[in-house]
C-alpha cells in the first residue's frame, strides 16, 4: 500500500505545475492545492490542503524544467543532426532493383497522404530498404514524424537493423530502438519485478535518466546487445529501459504484439503521438493467424481447481473459485461431452471471472505473500479473457469445449481484420508489405482492407529460368500417407541425387516429416541429414542455419514444418541452398477452430474451406519456396509432391513465377 500520511511526493509535483499554470494565467499571487486520496474499495477519502505563493510554485516548476534540461538538449541536438543528415541521404545501392523504385515510391505517397498500403512484393524485390528509406526521408517535412516496423520473427527483425546500419554507413544520424521480450532480455534468472528480487528493478527510476541521456548521446541503432550494454552499466532493468526509449527515439523495431496485442501493446503512447507514426508491418501476411490469437481468450476449469488446491487457505480465493467452478459444471451439464460454438457471450462467466480477477488482485496487493506460478498464471489468463470479453464482437464464438476430461472456454475470434483496423486507423499511416498476399483479396479483407485503401502489386525480380520448377502428382492426404510414403521418400532421394548440393525439405507436421526422415536411406546419399525440433531456441536455429554454406565436402540436406522458423526470413543466397522440395499442400490441421472459420465465411457468402484450409496453406507453400531463389544470381529446382498442385484450383492460385 502506498504511505499516503503526508501524499506522495510526484502527486505534489503534478499538483504544483497545474497550479502555476492557473496562478500565471489567472494573475493570481497565492493559490491553494488540494490533493485527494480514494480507496476504492470504501470509497472513503482522505484530502490534503496546501497553499503556494505564485514565487514558490515558480521555483518549484523553474527547478523541474532544469532538470529535465539536460534531456531536452540532447533531444534537440540529435533532431537537428537527424534533418541535416537525412536531406543528404541518398539510396544505398548503385541502381534500384526491379519494381524496388515504384515500391518505395508507393509508400512514400502513403505516408504524406495518411492512407494505407497494401503491397504484395515477391522475394528479391528489397522490401525492407523499399520501406524504410522512403520512411525515414519523409522524416525531413515532418521532423515529428516516427515510425515503428513491426515483425513476427526475430529475425526478420534482424534484417530491419541490418538496413538500418547499411543506411547509417550512408551518413543517417537516427535514433532506433530494438524491443527484445522481458523474458528474452531479463538479467534474472526468474522474471520477478520486483525490488525485493531484481537490484535492476529497485530504485530504478532513481537511475534511468542518466541512462537515457547516455545511450541517446552515443548510440543510433539500439539492439539488444547495446540496450543490455547500458542498462548493466546503469543497473536499470533492460526491458522497461528499452520501453522508455521507444517514445523518445525516432523509430521502434518490435514484434507485432507491442502495437496489435490488448495485453502487451505500448499503452503510454497518446493519441497525437500515433497520428504522427508510420506503421510498417513486415511479413503481413502472419497477422491473420496472429491476429486471431490475440483477440481470443481461454481459460480451463482444472485450472481454477488447482489454484483452490493450492490456496484453499484463503477464503476469498476459496469462494471465487467455488463460484467460478460451479457456473463450469452447469456449462459442461449444458454440452454433454462435446464441444459447442455460440454466437452470444456469457455475460454471467464474465461477472464471475471479473469477480475472481478482484479477489486475486487484492492477494496480491498484500504484503509479505508468495503465491505460486499456477495463481499467478491463472490471474494473468482471466484478466485477458476479460480485455477480449470488453471486444467481443459478431466475429467472436463463445466456446465450450468438454470433448475430454477437462472443460475449456474460449472466446475466439474468427475474423480479426475490423480490430486490426481500428488499431492501423489510430496512426498517421500503415503499410501492409509481404512477398506473399496471395490470394491478395484474401489477405485484403482480412487484414481489414477498405475500398480507399491503396493496393499495390509487383511481379517478381527474377526470371522464371531462374527456378525449375516440378509437380510430382503423389497423393499427401491423410488416409494415403502410409500408401504413398515410400514413393515420395524416393522421390526426395532420386531429387538429391539428381541435383545435388543443400536441400531444404518441407512437410506439413512434425510427425509426418520424422517418419519421412526415418525412412530415408541416408547410406545411399552422401550428405549431412539436419532436421527441425520442435521448441528450438535462438542459438539452435543459427546452428542449423550455418550448416549451409557451399564449400561443404558434404551436402546438407535438412528437413523442416511448413510455416515453422526456417519458412521465412532467411537468406541462403548462392550455393547455400540448391533446392527446396515441398511434401503436400500445407492445409492446417482439422480442428473445431477449423471449422468455425469455415462455416462463418460460408454464411458471409465465401468460400469457407478456402479461407479456412486452402489459403492458408498455399501461404506456407510459397513461403516455404520463396527461400530459393533469394538473388539475381541464383538458380535452383522447386519440387512440389502432391497430385492437387495440378488441378485447375491450384493452378490457378500458383504465383505467376512457378507456372
Amino acid at each position: 500500500m502506498l504511505d499516503i500520511e503526508e501524499g506522495a511526493r510526484v502527486h505534489w509535483a503534478q499538483a504544483e505545475c497545474y497550479a502555476f499554470l492557473l496562478a500565471k494565467e489567472r494573475q493570481l499571487d497565492h493559490i491553494g492545492v488540494q490533493l485527494t486520496y480514494i480507496q476504492i474499495e470504501t470509497e472513503k477519502t482522505k484530502t490534503f490542503l496546501r497553499k503556494y505563493s505564485l514565487n514558490e510554485l515558480e521555483n518549484i516548476v523553474h527547478e523541474t524544467l532544469v532538470s529535465y534540461t539536460p534531456l531536452a538538449l540532447v533531444l534537440l541536438h540529435n533532431q537537428s543532426r537527424r534533418q541535416q543528415s537525412i536531406q543528404n541521404l541518398s539510396f544505398p545501392y548503385p541502381a534500384f532493383r526491379k519494381g524496388q523504385k515504384k515500391l518505395a515510391g508507393a509508400v512514400y505517397k502513403t505516408i504524406e497522404e495518411s492512407k494505407t498500403l497494401f503491397a504484395n512484393a515477391p522475394t528479391g524485390t528489397g522490401k525492407t530498404i523499399s520501406t524504410l528509406f522512403p520512411t525515414i526521408k519523409g522524416i525531413v517535412d515532418e521532423p515529428e514524424r516516427k515510425w515503428f516496423y513491426v515483425t513476427a520473427k526475430t529475425i526478420t527483425r534482424t534484417v530491419a537493423e541490418e538496413t538500418l546500419s547499411l543506411l547509417e554507413k550512408q551518413g543517417l544520424s537516427h535514433s532506433a530502438v530494438t524491443l527484445t521480450a522481458k523474458d528474452k532480455i531479463c538479467f534474472k534468472e526468474e522474471t520477478i519485478c520486483q525490488k525485493e528480487y531484481c537490484e535492476f528493478a529497485n530504485g530504478y527510476y532513481d537511475r534511468i535518466n542518466g541512462a537515457l541521456i547516455d545511450i541517446l548521446k552515443n548510440e543510433m541503432s539500439m539492439t539488444r546487445p547495446i540496450i543490455e550494454s547500458y542498462a548493466k552499466k546503469h543497473r536499470v532493468c533492460p526491458f522497461e529501459f528499452s520501453i522508455d526509449l521507444t517514445y523518445l527515439v525516432d523509430g521502434v523495431i518490435c514484434d507485432y504484439n507491442y502495437v496489435f496485442d490488448p495485453k502487451v501493446s505500448l499503452q503510454r503512447m497518446k493519441e497525437e503521438k500515433k497520428k504522427k507514426t508510420a506503421l510498417l508491418i513486415d511479413e503481413a501476411h502472419n497477422l491473420v493467424s496472429r491476429g486471431r490469437e490475440m483477440y481470443s481468450a481461454e481459460l480451463k476449469k482444472s485450472s481454477f481447481l488447482e489454484v483452490k488446491r493450492l490456496h484453499g487457505d484463503n477464503e476469498h480465493i476459496k469462494k471465487s473459485t467455488n463460484s467460478v467452478n460451479k457456473y463450469f459444471l452447469q456449462l459442461k451439464k449444458e454440452v454433454e461431452n462435446r464441444c459447442e460454438a455460440r454466437t452470444e457471450l456469457d455475460k454471467q462467466l464474465v461477472e464471475e471471472i471479473e469477480g475472481f480477477v478482484e479477489i486475486a488482485e487484492k492477494c496480491l496487493g498484500e504484503d509479505g505473500k508468495e503465491w505460486s506460478e499456477e495463481f499467478l498464471q491463472l490471474y494473468f489468463d482471466a484478466l485477458s479473457f476479460m480485455r477480449i470479453s470488453k471486444i467481443y464482437s459478431q466475429e467472436h464464438r463463445f466456446v465450450i469445449d468438454h470433448s475430454s476430461k477437462d472443460v475449456e472456454i474460449k472466446l475466439f475470434c474468427i475474423d480479426p481484420s475490423k480490430v486490426i483496423r481500428n488499431v492501423t486507423k489510430s496512426f498517421q499511416s500503415t503499410v501492409f508489405f509481404s512477398a506473399t498476399l496471395h490470394p491478395f483479396s484474401y489477405f485484403f479483407k482480412q487484414l481489414g482492407g477498405r475500398e480507399e485503401d491503396y493496393r499495390f502489386l509487383i511481379p517478381s525480380p527474377f526470371q522464371k529460368e531462374q527456378w525449375d520448377v516440378g509437380v510430382l502428382p503423389i497423393s499427401t492426404r491423410f488416409k494415403d500417407r502410409d500408401r504413398t510414403l515410400p514413393m515420395i521418400v524416393d522421390s526426395i532421394e532420386a531429387a538429391i541425387k539428381k541435383y545435388g548440393g543443400n536441400f531444404l525439405v518441407f512437410f506439413s507436421s512434425y510427425s509426418y516429416m520424422r517418419e519421412a526422415f526415418e525412412r530415408i536411406d541416408s547410406s545411399s546419399i552422401d550428405a549431412t541429414f539436419l532436421i527441425q525440433e520442435q521448441g528450438m531456441r535462438e542459438d539452435e536455429r543459427e546452428a542449423f542455419l550455418s550448416q549451409f554454406h557451399g564449400n561443404r565436402e558434404k551436402p546438407v540436406i535438412g528437413f523442416a514444418v511448413l510455416g515453422g522458423i526456417f519458412s521465412e526470413g532467411i537468406d541462403l543466397k548462392g550455393d547455400r541452398l540448391t533446392g527446396v522440395i515441398i511434401v503436400g499442400v500445407g492445409l492446417p490441421q482439422p480442428s473445431n477452430e477449423q471449422e468455425l472459420i469455415k462455416e462463418y465465411f460460408n454464411a458471409q457468402g465465401m468460400n469457407g474451406f478456402d479461407y479456412a484450409y486452402v489459403y492458408p496453406g498455399l501461404n506456407k507453400v510459397f513461403q516455404s519456396g520463396g527461400r530459393l531463389i533469394r538473388s539475381e544470381e541464383d538458380r535452383g529446382v522447386l519440387l512440389l509432391i502432391d497430385d492437387r498442385y495440378l488441378t485447375p484450383k491450384y493452378q490457378g492460385l500458383m504465383l505467376e513465377e512457378w507456372k
